[in-house]
């Protein structure tokens, strides 16, 4: 069945984070001066940094450069009602995206070459989605200055260490669910849960040779085994013990997790309110880009 994504105008990134990355946001909302410490110093010194790496050494995509990719970003931007960053495509081993999670003056989103070779155009949309899903969420302006937190208290000897190793404990936790809120985003963006599930898998595993062979529904079912290993305390150790210092919850847990979220009531509501209507899989033309 073919749809229309209808662009979720007024679209709050409250309304699909994750309840940790949520709650931990709102806290950290609270402590004065925070929002200007990043935004008006720290952003703009790190953005500009990353501008000169981007335009040194990567493709800036744009109508007349890669216009597929453009499409894909502009498409993602308007259903998620965010204003479109500059998307760099970079030659690179490894299969990754990422970006300073900040709306400054010149936001990004980098697609590595290994990863595109990997994923559908459809699959490529998801990846930008959830990139878009970190700048949506303002996520560095909040762990910028954790991170330099952490590196205050580990100079304090002894009890700071154990301070910075408390907080960063905590961090990484918020970390991983701020991967599960952006893999949301990307969920908003192609209204399609395989596509994102299919993501997660051939990042666990995939290869452009291995790619046709990838079964989707035995992906997910290995959700189930990692589960079951929770239900032995010797299983829970080595579960914790593997994701403690991991800054992206494992594939599997996070297909299982965008697998929950699709099927909730939170996720059918907040699409419904937005008025998803059937049609041949374009962008509803339906509003503009929102100031921000």
């Amino acid at each position: 069945m073919s749809f229309f994504k209808t662009p979720l105008i007024g679209l709050k990134a409250d309304s699909f984070r994750h309840p940790l990355d949520l709650e931990a946001t709102r806290a950290l909302k609270q402590i004065p001066g925070i929002d200007m410490l990043v935004r008006n110093w720290l952003g703009p010194m790190a953005e500009q940094v990353f501008y000169v790496e981007n335009i040194a050494s990567s493709v800036l995509v744009g109508e007349k450069q890669l216009p597929d990719l453009h499409k894909l970003l502009l498409d993602a931007c308007k259903i998620l009602d965010i204003d479109p960053p500059q998307l760099y495509v970079r030659q690179h081993p490894a299969p990754n995206a990422y970006t300073f999670a900040v709306r400054g003056k010149q936001p990004f989103v980098v697609l590595h070459t290994s990863l595109i070779d990997m994923l559908t155009p459809e699959e490529i949309q998801a990846v930008i989605a959830h990139e878009l899903g970190h700048l949506k969420c303002d996520h560095s302006v909040y762990l910028t200055p954790v991170n330099l937190l952490i590196l205050a208290a580990a100079i304090v000897p002894n009890v700071g260490t154990f301070v910075a190793q408390a907080i960063q404990a905590q961090l990484l936790e918020w970390v991983r669910c701020a991967e599960f809120t952006c893999d949301r985003a990307a969920l908003l963006a192609t209204q399609d849960p395989k596509v994102v599930m299919s993501v997660l898998m051939k990042l666990a595993g995939g290869s452009p040779t291995l790619a046709p062979q990838l079964n989707l529904d035995a992906f997910v079912a290995q959700a189930r085994a990692y589960d079951d290993i929770s239900k032995t305390e010797l299983g829970e150790m080595v579960k914790a013990a593997r994701t403690a210092q991991l800054t992206h919850p494992v594939p599997v847990l996070r297909a299982r997790e965008i697998d929950r979220w699709a099927s909730s009531t939170e996720y059918q509501t907040l699409l419904q309110s937005h008025g998803l209507k059937s049609t041949n899989n374009e962008v509803a033309p339906k509003g503009g880009w929102r100031n921000w």
